[in-house]
This record gives structure tokens, sequence and C-alpha cells, in this order.
């Protein structure tokens, strides 16, 4: 049986955090292991190429972090405006929480490295990818069309009376009205 990776994980979720308040260049491999606590040998064994595939990892990692965050969001909200409301309240306030040292690690590592480093780039590429899967998500649209909304429960048929059917850029134009 393989070895579990042990300090892997802590590399990357180091390489986030150091990317967010500092930056890609401003961010050395001695910071990142003073941070992680990890070996500085793990970080060759675990990213042989160096940096920049720890920027990818970082990259994938913010990537997956942000979905969660939306997709738990989109749970709560009744409308793609109001999601993406709460979102931007939530970045409000962890920017505010930080005193306005952090910023998107996913941002930051993509303009210091894209388009020179295609793995970055490819790694950002699916990151912003995943969020747009999100924000499009019509699954509860078609289970009303599928079924018709006098088959689905008396919640659900509330829930759906509530959303706004339009998409994301709609939402918004409609809002600034």
């Amino acid at each position: 049986m393989p070895a579990i990776p042990k300090h892997r994980q802590p590399i990357i979720n180091a390489a986030v955090t150091l990317f967010r308040r500092q930056g890609y260049a401003r961010t050395g491999l001695n910071d990142i292991v003073d941070v992680s606590g990890a070996p500085k040998g793990s970080l060759y064994h675990y990213f042989p190429l160096g940096k920049s595939s720890i920027a990818v990892a970082a990259v994938e990692e913010a990537g997956r972090r942000v979905a969660t965050t939306i997709e738990a969001l989109a749970r709560e909200c009744r409308s793609t405006g109001e999601l993406l409301r709460a979102h931007a309240r939530l970045l409000a306030g962890w920017m505010r929480s930080s005193g306005f040292r952090n910023g998107c690690p996913i941002t930051t590592v993509l303009l210091e490295l894209a388009p020179r480093e295609r793995a970055v780039a490819e790694a950002g590429r699916k990151a912003y990818a995943a969020r747009v899967a999100i924000l499009s998500d019509n699954s509860w649209l078609t289970a009303i069309r599928r079924r018709g909304p006098r088959r689905l429960p008396f919640s659900a048929r509330r829930r759906c009376r509530e959303r706004s059917f339009r998409p994301a850029s709609s939402a918004a134009d409609a809002r600034s009205k």
C-alpha cells in the first residue's frame, strides 16, 4: 500500500495562503516550507517541476474552495443575482477581516504567470469554468420542465416560484435599473 502524501496538502495550503497575501513572485520556497512545516525535500518530492507546479496545485485547490463556497451559497439563494450578491458580501468580509491584505490566490498567480506558464493558465481556466458551471446550473429548472410544477412537492414549487429564470447577466441588468 502506498504511503499517504503527508506533506503535500500542507504545502499546497501554505502556497494558497502566501500567494493570497504576497503574490507568487514575493513567495519563496523557504516561505512555503516555513508556513507548511514540511521538510524542504518534500517540495521537490511532490513538486519536482518546481515552484510553478506548486502554483498549479495552489490554483486548483483555491478553485475547489471557491466552487465549494459557491455551491453552498447556491443551495441557500433563490436566484443567481442573490447568489452573486451573497458571494460579493462574503468576499468583502474576508477582505475587510484581512485588513485588505489578502487577495484572490487564483487571480494573483494568473496575473503573474499566465500565459507564460501554460499549466498554470489551464488550472486557472478550469477554476473559473467550475464557477461558471455552478452559476449556470439550471438543474432545478430542468426538473420543472420535465415533471411540471404541479408534480413537484409544495416546498419545491414555492422555491421554483421564488427563483429567477434569467441568467446572471439579465439578473444583473434588471438589478441596475
